[in-house]
């Protein structure tokens, strides 16, 4: 019977130092990227652990890790709708400046005379006519004298798309006679009367508005006569195109 023979193995005691060694590596190599990640950029590491505690509702050390100077500055980026908004706002205002220039060219000869101030602020382009170009004293018919003031401004704004708001001021003198109880009818009807002269003008009546402010609102001291007779006018304001902004109120 034949006999096999076996050559016998060396057995290999050593083997675990490979393992080791591969477990040394990699754990040498996860210290090197856990001390590049902390120390080249700690700011972006910063961050990145409070979006995870964000994230896993640890919102409460939120503060105290975005407190570091080390941490980077968010960058905002512009807002489109702002930025047309500002362009909307520039173009506007250029309009009317353009036409308050045009208002003031064409009402030259009273606005050296001083009875008629151009004026232009956030609200649009305001012309201010002193009641004696317009009216008898205590009396809303235009005179044959101011139609041909008020017809050269009609012409301007008849082209032009703006609101416009006449208001009626007078100063506080009593008034009370079978047609004007008080300045209060009296100032709005003045204002009706220049409504009307531009609606007969062309002007379209859609765009129009007339106010009476009786002698509440004073550009001048009523103590003079000078001054109560530049409280006598009438505002035509070519009102802003831009919408106003609207915040709700909230309730408690």
């Amino acid at each position: 019977m034949a006999r096999k023979k076996y050559e016998a193995e060396h057995e290999n005691h050593e083997r675990w130092l490979i393992s080791y060694a591969d477990f040394i590596t990699l754990l040498f190599a996860f210290f090197v990227v856990m001390y590049a990640i902390s120390v080249v950029n700690e700011g972006k590491y910063k961050v990145f652990s409070v979006s995870l505690g964000d994230a896993f509702g640890g919102k409460e050390q939120k503060t105290a890790s975005v407190a570091s100077s080390d941490v980077p500055q968010l960058i905002v980026l512009p807002d489109p709708l702002t930025k047309r908004r500002a362009e909307a706002m520039r173009r506007e205002k250029e309009s009317l400046t353009k036409l308050a220039q045009k208002l003031t060219s064409t009402l030259a000869p009273l606005v050296r005379e001083g009875k008629v101030r151009v004026t232009q602020n956030s609200r649009g382009v305001s012309v201010e006519i002193n009641a004696s170009v317009l009216f008898d004293p205590g009396d809303a018919t235009l005179t044959p004298e101011s139609d041909q003031a008020l017809r050269a401004l009609a012409v301007l704004l008849k082209d032009d798309a703006h609101a416009v708001q006449v208001e009626g001021h007078t100063d506080p003198t009593p008034i009370r006679n079978a047609l004007f109880p008080s300045n209060w009818e009296l100032s709005a009807v003045r204002a009706s009367s220049v409504v009307r002269l531009f609606i007969d003008s062309g002007v379209a009546p859609e765009r129009l508005t007339a106010v009476g402010h009786g002698a509440n609102i004073a550009v001048a001291s009523n103590d003079m006569p000078e001054g109560r007779a530049r409280n006598r006018r009438v505002a035509v304001t070519i009102l802003s195109a831009l919408p106003d902004t609207t915040t709700d109120i909230p309730t408690r």
